[in-house]
Parts: structure tokens; sequence; C-alpha cells
């Protein structure tokens, strides 16, 4: 083996090891929510993740199929009981309704606050890398004048050496915004 395919290997074996590193703290954060999860968020979580199966839909579609025939008096071994328009029917779907509904909505403002906290980590992690990246270029460009290397007057380069303000980016997003045209 050459040195530059040994070197190539070890920088993949390194760049593994950082992946897998990763990939572990994800699943242990994964693993601490899930466990601090509390038993109504368990439950709703459990009953939206059943709902949204197809098993949930068969069931219903055999249920409520087998509902109106029983109520047709198509199945004779059973009196009807819910005569059509099937009041009784409809006033059950509606309450299942309700619930399911609100159990969804439990579970998405759950998956909501976690998309937030999410985003605030990219947020955190993004202005991280900027800010180093700033420095970085401040380095290079330190080492490239010391070294007598030039490449010509760059104003963007003079930009890329300054630290981004997000305030004073969410203020021209804000900006623009206002300004555009509706659509």
């Amino acid at each position: 083996m050459d040195k530059k395919q040994s070197g190539s290997q070890a920088g993949s074996s390194e760049l593994n090891g950082l992946v897998r590193r990763n990939i572990e703290t994800l699943t242990t954060v994964r693993g601490e929510l899930e466990r601090r999860k509390s038993r109504q968020e368990l439950i709703a979580d459990a009953i939206t993740r059943f709902a949204g199966s197809m098993t949930f839909v068969y069931i219903h579609a055999l249920l409520v199929g087998g509902w109106i025939l029983v109520n047709l008096g198509v199945v004779p071994a059973i009196r009807p009981f819910d005569p059509f328009p099937f009041v009784m029917l409809a006033m059950i779907a509606s309450v299942e309704a309700i619930f399911l509904s609100t159990f969804v909505l439990i579970s998405q403002n759950r998956m909501q606050a976690l998309a937030d906290k999410r985003a605030d980590l990219d947020l955190q992690v993004n202005l991280l890398a900027e800010h180093e990246i700033t420095r970085l270029i401040g380095l290079v460009d330190g080492i490239a004048r010391r070294l007598g290397v030039t490449s010509g007057p760059d104003q963007s380069l003079e930009e890329l050496k300054k630290d981004v303000r997000p305030e004073e980016v969410l203020e021209e997003i804000a900006r623009a915004e206002r300004e555009r045209p509706p659509t």
C-alpha cells in the first residue's frame, strides 16, 4: 500500500469515526427524548401512529361496511339497530374524529417543538461555522500577504473577512419582504 492510499484510508477512517460519533450522539439524544415523554405523549403518539396506518383503514372499512349491511337488513341474523340514514354511525364517527384530531394535534405540537429545537441547533452550528470560516479567511489572507501572494484588490474578500451579524440579516430579510409586492 503506498503512502497516498494509506493517507486516504486514514482520513476515511477518521471521517468514519466522526460520522459514527455524530450518529451515536443523535441516537442518544433521540433515545433521551423518547424516555422523557410523558404517559399522555406516549398514548397520543401510539394512537396517532395507529390511526395513520392501513390497519386502521381496513378495520374501519370492515366496521362501517358491516354496520351498514346490518342496518340495511342484509344480515338476517342481526336485527337492525340504526336505520338509514345511520344517525348513530354518524355520531360515533364524529366523536371519533374529534378525538383523533386532538391526538394528532398533540403529536404535531410536540413534533413542532422538536423541530424548533433542531432549527435553533442548526442556526447555532451555522453561526459558529460562519464565524470560524471568517477567521480562517482572515488567517489565510494574512499568510498570503506575508508570503507575498496577492490576488489583487477584491472587495468580496474584504466582506468575507467580516463577521455576519444575524440580526442585520434578519432585518434585511424583513425589509425585503415588506418591499416585495403581494402575490
